[in-house]
Order: C-alpha cells, then sequence, then structure tokens
C-alpha cells in the first residue's frame, strides 16, 4: 500500500512544462503504426518455426492478453495523462518504490533497445553495401534521432507519422496479396489451400509454448501512445481513441498476418527464419522484387522502433526525477525537451552495441538476459496498478473514468493469471528461464533501492 507520506500530484502538473507539440494526427499513427514493431517483422520467424502453424494460436492468445493490458493502461492514462505512464500509476496506486521500480527497468530496456534496433538496421544496409561497417551505420542512424528527439517533439512527431504510414500501408498491401492469393485469384499464383496447414502442432505444446514466448514479447512497444499522449493536444482524447482501437489493430496486423503466412508457406521453409516470414512468403508467391521491397519495410520498422525508444526512455526519465527519484539533470528541460535526457539515452544505447562488439559472450549477453521479462514486469505493475486505482477513481472523481476496464475486476484478475503461467512457461524453458531470473533480480535490487529512497523521504 501507498505510503502516507506518498505525494498525490498529478501526473499533469508534473509534465506542464513538456511541450505540447504532438497534433491528434501523429498520437492516431503512432497509436496505429505502434503496433507493427520490429518484433512482429524480425522476431517472428523463430516462433514459426517453433510452433508452425499453430504460431496462429499463440499470437491470438498473446493478443488477448495484450488487449487486457492496454484496455487497464489506457483506463488509467486517460485518467491521468503523464509521460512516465505505468511508472507515475504505479507510484500512485502502490508508492514510489513501485514506480521506481518499474520506471528504471523499462529505461533501461528501451536503451538497450535502442542498440539492438541500430544493430539490426545497420544489418540490414551493410547488406546492400557490402564492405560497410555495421558500427558506422549505427552511429549514423543515433546521430540522426538523436538530432531529431533533441529539437521539437513534433520532429518526433512526424518521424513516427510517415514511419507509420509505411509500415501500415506495407502491412495491409501484404494482407491483401495473400489473402487474394489463398482465394486462388492472384494471377500467377495457384490457393495452396490447407496443404500447409495439416501439421499444426509439429513440435508439440512444447513447440507452441516457445511460439507464445516468442508472441508475447513482440507486442513490446505498444506502451509508448500513452507516454506520447501527456505531450499530445488533448491527450485524454488521443489515449482512448488508441486504446479503443488496439482490439482490430492487434487481430489484422499480428493474428491476421500470421495466419496468411503459414497459410502460404510450408512452416519448416528455411527461408522462413533466414529471410523473415513476410519476405519468404512474398517471394513464395513469385512477385518480383517484393521481397527486397519488403526488407525496405523491415529496416523502417527498426528505425521506427529507434526513435520511439530514444523518445520513450527519454520521458521516463524526465518523469521519474520530476518525482525525485531520479539525478536531477536528466530532468533539465530546454524548448520543452528533456534534452540531456535523450542525449543520455543515445549514448548508453551506443555503449550497449559496443558491447555487442567488444563483449558478446558475457557482458552482453547479460545485458539481453537482465532485459528479457522487464515486459512481464512492467505488465504486473499495470495490472496490480489498475486493481488499486480502479477503485479510488470511481469514489474520489469518477469523471475521470473517460475508458474503462472490461468486466472489472475480473478480467484484470484473468490478466494477471495470464502473466503468472506465461512466468511459469519461462521458468520451464531453459533458453528463457535465465532471462526470468536475471529480470527478476534486477527488478528486485530496483525495487529494494526505490523503497530505501521511499524510507529516506518519509524521514526528512
Amino acid at each position: 500500500m501507498p505510503s502516507s507520506t506518498t505525494t498525490e500530484t498529478p501526473p499533469q502538473q508534473t509534465d506542464a512544462s513538456l511541450s505540447h507539440g504532438l497534433k491528434q494526427r501523429h498520437l492516431s499513427m503512432i497509436a496505429l503504426g505502434g503496433v507493427i514493431g520490429a518484433g512482429l517483422f524480425v522476431g517472428s520467424g523463430a516462433g514459426i518455426a517453433a510452433a508452425g502453424p499453430s504460431i496462429v494460436i499463440a499470437y491470438t492468445v498473446s493478443g488477448l492478453l495484450v488487449m487486457l493490458v492496454m484496455r487497464m493502461l489506457g483506463e488509467m492514462s486517460a485518467a491521468y495523462p503523464s509521460s512516465g505512464s505505468f511508472s507515475a500509476h504505479a507510484e500512485r496506486a502502490i508508492g514510489p518504490w513501485a514506480g521506481f521500480a518499474a520506471g528504471w527497468s523499462f529505461w533501461i530496456l528501451l536503451c538497450t533497445a535502442v542498440g539492438l534496433e541500430g544493430i539490426g538496421a545497420a544489418h540490414i544496409v551493410s547488406g546492400w553495401l557490402p564492405g560497410t561497417p555495421e558500427w558506422l551505420w549505427v552511429a549514423l542512424f543515433m546521430v540522426v534521432f538523436c538530432g531529431t528527439n533533441l529539437a521539437a517533439v513534433k520532429n518526433f512527431g512526424e518521424f513516427e507519422f510517415w514511419f507509420a504510414a509505411l509500415k501500415v500501408g506495407a502491412i495491409s498491401l501484404f494482407l491483401v496479396l495473400g489473402v487474394l492469393a489463398i482465394a486462388g485469384v492472384l494471377p500467377g499464383t495457384d490457393a495452396p489451400g490447407t496443404s500447409n496447414l495439416t501439421d499444426f502442432l509439429p513440435h508439440g505444446s512444447n513447440g507452441l509454448i516457445i511460439g507464445l514466448l516468442a508472441s508475447v514479447f513482440a507486442y513490446g512497444g505498444l506502451e509508448t501512445v500513452t507516454i506520447a499522449a501527456a505531450e499530445s493536444e488533448d491527450p485524454v482524447r488521443g489515449v482512448a481513441s488508441a486504446v479503443r482501437t488496439a482490439m482490430w489493430r492487434i487481430a489484422l496486423f499480428y493474428i491476421g498476418s500470421m495466419a496468411v503466412v503459414v497459410t502460404l508457406v510450408p512452416w519448416d521453409s528455411e527461408e522462413v527464419v533466414a529471410k523473415g516470414p513476410y519476405v519468404a512468403a512474398l517471394d513464395h508467391l513469385g512477385i518480383s522484387g517484393a521481397g527486397q521491397l519488403m526488407n525496405v519495410v523491415v529496416l523502417v520498422a527498426l528505425l521506427s522502433a529507434m526513435n520511439a525508444n530514444i523518445y520513450g526512455s527519454s520521458r521516463i526519465a524526465y518523469s521519474l526525477v520530476q518525482r525525485g527519484q531520479g539525478p536531477k539533470v536528466l530532468g533539465r528541460l530546454s524548448g520543452g525537451v528533456p534534452r540531456i535526457a535523450v542525449l543520455v539515452s543515445c549514448v548508453l544505447g551506443f555503449v550497449c552495441v559496443l558491447l555487442s562488439y567488444w563483449r558478446p559472450d558475457d557482458v552482453f549477453k547479460w545485458l539481453l538476459n537482465m532485459i528479457g521479462a522487464v515486459i512481464l514486469v512492467v505488465w504486473i505493475f499495470i495490472a496490480v496498478s489498475q486493481l488499486l486505482l480502479r477503485r479510488r477513481i470511481e469514489r474520489e472523481t469518477p469523471d475521470r473514468l473517460v475508458v474503462r476496464m472490461w468486466a472489472f475486476p475480473w478480467l484484470t484478475w484473468v490478466a494477471l493469471a495470464g502473466m503468472a503461467a506465461i512466468f511459469v512457461l519461462m521458468a520451464r524453458e531453459p533458453d528463457t528461464r535465465l532471462q526470468l531470473y536475471s529480470t527478476g533480480g534486477m527488478t528486485l535490487v530496483l525495487a529494494a533501492v526505490g523503497y530505501a529512497w521511499q524510507r529516506a523521504r518519509a524521514r526528512r
């Protein structure tokens, strides 16, 4: 329970000095394109190889869980818009230590992800231009997006608007071509029927579990829209619109595209992992140049995620500092932008890139394991915060409930049970067990530091 010394400063006041340069069209497209993340394009191939056609079931189950999480987060973010998002909600509902642990663990995740996405993007470009060093491309991308985020929030919004438009257009075209090919009406192709779906569970329940775990982490990044909403013209309307359309976006882009891929391409095709499922599907259809075009879209998805994570990490850090939970230097604003936080996030991202070259087998591997299950930890904080805050909002300010969690509190408990089940599954699998323990250790350390800070502040 929150300490009696916990302040109830509304997050809106905390973020008052941030600029509000994001327009509604920016937020709408960030919400739409944010669903189409790098994990969907890059990581889904391994899930298909493990689960076969049952990957559709895996994405459906994890998608339902994500819909519940987004609904809970949307309810709180519409009631209390804040650049700290779930971290600010956890502090309000549980106590400062919870906001500290949730916020800084997510910040570490985002900074690391900036480096990982830069590496992925550089790998694609160096493949097109052999002989060029990957680290140089990462440095170039880092400079571009660091500059974008340093200038003004509207620049971030414009980049994400066009990145999202390209991603949405590309995956929509992919879905149309795929459905036409499945129906047998695409010129030059034969309808595959159900020939690729007969071996639905090729590796049994263990394969489905691996696919389920892969699909859960592919959904990471949906939280960015609630962070960005605090700097929009109408935060409440933006969050409400994004959350209410989350269901069809997840169903169409994730579950729909997985169904198209496994229907068109044999699940055990080496190209699914080597080239990625989308490129493999288009190459299978024999559409000239389509596979290479999809590689461009994958590059855009990686750059988009890189841009969004620099933004998100700087705003999370800024919010934590504004709530007295971090070094004050990260909270300094210039032109409505926390520029030092942006620079620090970019530098740490590039350090991760260097570690991948210098210490790939120990330090870098340890770092990857440490962030492996952070998104699940964040989801648990969201669910527990919503359980506690909903009653308080109903009692004190019911007019703030613009978005409501479905079937409260039963579906919140269902979501928590689902998260607990995923933790159990992670503990069963050797590849994910170390991630679970490493993330758990980091979270406990951050929670202990946050609690010590909370007690120290209470004594002052």
